[in-house]
């Protein structure tokens, strides 16, 4: 439906010789594309759900935002859509980060893994604003509105949601694996099992008693 929408408008566009429009809804169907086969070509098994989300996102920031003016008709349109984006991008950088130690949250040292997480939804989010202001500039759209002010209050959004999104891999690194996000993160690694090959379902022990504890691989 989102991406029968997408080309239906750029045909649309084309036909009236409207260029912004077009480019918008090209840009739309293309980028809504790429995480599936960006996915496939890495042998990731994404779950619907995140797929969903993040094809809803793209044509909600692109096809609704710009075409449909819903960042002029609805003032709040554009923090929601800010906020949801960092704590997404806090949940990638969480998972991409959790594959380093294969899913073995005991080896994973919480709070820097966070840390790395809402870093990495911070600098995404601010790639974002520097491309609101080339397509500003380049082709005369008017993504940033009111200019610095809209700027620092996404930065700002951005912040909050990265917390928000990094927060939850701390819960489920403690073991909260149900708390809301981190129920996604769960499912996610339940999904890519190679990736996470170390990941364990049992209560943290002190580090004395892993220390005691004979290596699984029988060797020393």
């Amino acid at each position: 439906m989102i991406w029968g929408a997408s080309l239906g408008t750029c045909l649309f566009a084309l036909y009236e010789a409207n260029w912004p429009l077009a480019f918008v809804s090209l840009a739309t169907f293309g980028l809504s594309v790429v995480p599936v086969v960006a996915a496939r070509y890495a042998g990731i098994a994404v779950p619907r759900s995140f797929m969903a989300g993040i094809i809803l996102f793209i044509f909600s920031t692109l096809f609704l935002g710009e075409v449909m003016d819903f960042y002029n008709r609805l003032w709040w349109w554009d923090m929601v859509l800010h906020g949801v984006s960092a704590i997404g991008f806090g949940v990638i950088g969480f998972v991409a980060m959790f594959m380093l130690f294969q899913g073995d949250r005991f080896a994973a040292p919480h709070l820097a893994l966070c840390f790395f997480a809402m870093c990495c939804a911070i600098a995404m989010g601010t790639v974002w604003e520097i491309f609101e202001f080339a397509m500003d500039r380049l082709f005369g759209f008017d993504m940033q509105k009111s200019g610095l002010m809209d700027t620092m209050g996404d930065l700002i959004i951005n912040v909050i949601g990265a917390l928000i999104g990094s927060g939850a891999g701390y819960l489920y690194l403690r073991g909260a694996e149900k708390a809301l996000i981190a129920a996604m993160i769960s499912e996610f690694v339940r999904h890519n099992p190679r990736f996470f090959g170390r990941a364990r379902h049992r209560a943290p022990t002190t580090r004395m008693e892993d220390d005691r504890r004979p290596p699984e691989d029988g060797r020393m």
